[in-house]
């Protein structure tokens, strides 16, 4: 039996196991797949056990951190500096599923025209490379506090991409202006549970931006959502994005390949016990 399981601290509320044991019954595979919550105190102590197994997910707060325990990395991996699977046989190879799981749950929709971005951390990193990739304008919006690591990461996108339209905004400062965003996508933790009656910026920007993509899962619907529909925007909420990174981890461990309805159908039963919980 194949053995696989996923790292990170906290993982009280992952939702990883049950998503991950429906995509092996989907593709017929039998394995175990392990809660391995590991304090920063003890996880390189825990690197041999994790080299015996076939695979594993990675996440916070070692997305970085467990780069130097793979013998290589694929090109996404290298492109964000971040990995949250890896694949075992021949020493270990990283990628990075997050970008594949947030341009599927897109559903074929471009990152096109000005997209605003809140947060500039290790998933905003992501949003706002693929973004550029595509075209986009970007805007960074960010509390003071992290303004220095945003502009960090705006030179670094136009250093390595030629023509990259990034800038860099304060948060507090996005009602007092005019622009019209054709996305917004929160890469802050604001509003995850427990903390559900928090959003990352001013609702009055909402009226000025088309479509609203939230990383969050837990809750399935956030408070930004809500509001973002009242707005008249159209919302897109983090559980698709968890769902086809996951489903993209499979493919690398053992080629599996999906049908469409039947991950769609998977969102809305993790959707669902979401809503439960809440």
């Amino acid at each position: 039996m194949k053995r696989f399981a996923i790292v990170g601290y906290p993982l009280g509320h992952t939702l990883s196991p049950p998503i991950h044991k429906r995509l092996f019954q989907l593709s017929g595979v039998e394995a175990e797949y392990d809660v391995l919550q590991t304090p920063p105190a003890e996880f390189h102590a825990l690197w041999p056990h994790l080299r015996e197994l076939d695979g594993f997910n990675v996440t916070i707060p070692y997305k970085v951190e467990i780069i130097p325990f793979c013998a290589r990395l694929d090109e996404t991996a290298q492109r964000y500096r971040s990995v949250n699977v890896v694949d075992c046989k021949n020493g270990g190879t990283g990628y990075n599923t997050d970008c594949t799981g947030f341009l599927r749950s897109l559903k074929g929709e471009r990152l096109a025209g000005e997209v605003l971005i809140a947060g500039a951390g290790g998933v905003g990193r992501m949003f706002a490379i693929e973004a550029v990739r595509q075209g986009a304008s970007v805007t960074l919006a960010v509390r003071q506090s992290g303004m220095e690591r945003a502009m960090a990461l705006a030179e670094e996108i136009r250093r390595s991409i030629p023509g990259a339209a990034v800038q860099v905004k304060a948060l507090d400062g996005l009602a007092g202006e005019s622009t019209v965003y054709q996305w917004l996508i929160n890469a802050t933790p604001a509003g995850m549970y427990p903390q559900v009656d928090d959003i990352p910026l001013d609702p009055a920007v909402l009226p000025r931006c088309k479509t609203v993509f939230d990383a969050i899962y837990n809750p399935a619907q956030t408070k930004l959502m809500r509001l973002a529909q009242q707005a008249g925007c159209q919302t897109i909420g983090g559980m698709a994005m968890l769902v086809w990174q996951a489903a993209q981890a499979h493919r690398h461990w053992y080629g599996a390949t999906f049908r469409k309805e039947d991950i769609a159908a998977l969102i809305g039963e993790m959707e669902a016990i979401m809503e439960e919980k809440s």
